[in-house]
């Protein structure tokens, strides 16, 4: 009897230990990659080489998009700039989409913000490789 108490006694802390061990570890985010890649062809389609107001609201719009997928992995940050910062062991050129995100500072915060569409390509490059080192395209 003393045994079959013993062996039942080890199983339920087996069992209680493998849940615990479950909880507590950390679970991979996936993100909704046809919700991000839908929003990223809109915004690749917004982009006109004759329209300055597109690229604009397309670095804005991109932007947005990564600080979402940096959101959704449950990046820390009160910023997308603290963000990207803590997110650069998963970029594979933190540089460019720093730049990039600073572009999109200018065009924010900057009235008389001019900007060519070469900028503008380069920015947006460095956005869709962003999204799809974090895995959202």
């Amino acid at each position: 009897m003393d045994l079959v108490f013993f062996a039942v006694a080890i199983l339920i802390c087996a069992i209680l230990l493998f849940i615990v061990i479950n909880m507590t570890k950390p679970h991979k985010v996936h993100l909704d990659k046809e919700k991000f890649q839908t929003n990223w062809l809109k915004i690749e389609n917004s982009l006109e080489k004759t329209n300055p107001a597109s690229w604009h609201l397309a670095l804005i719009n991109a932007d947005k998009l990564v600080d979402t997928a940096l959101r959704e992995l449950y990046i820390p940050g009160q910023t997308m700039g603290e963000r990207l910062k803590n997110a650069k062991g998963k970029l594979s050129s933190p540089n460019s989409i720093w730049h990039a995100h600073k572009l999109r500072n200018v065009i924010a915060h900057e009235a008389d913000a001019e900007i060519n569409f070469d900028q503008t390509r380069r920015a947006m490059s460095s956005f869709k490789q962003a999204l799809k080192d974090l895995g959202a395209i």
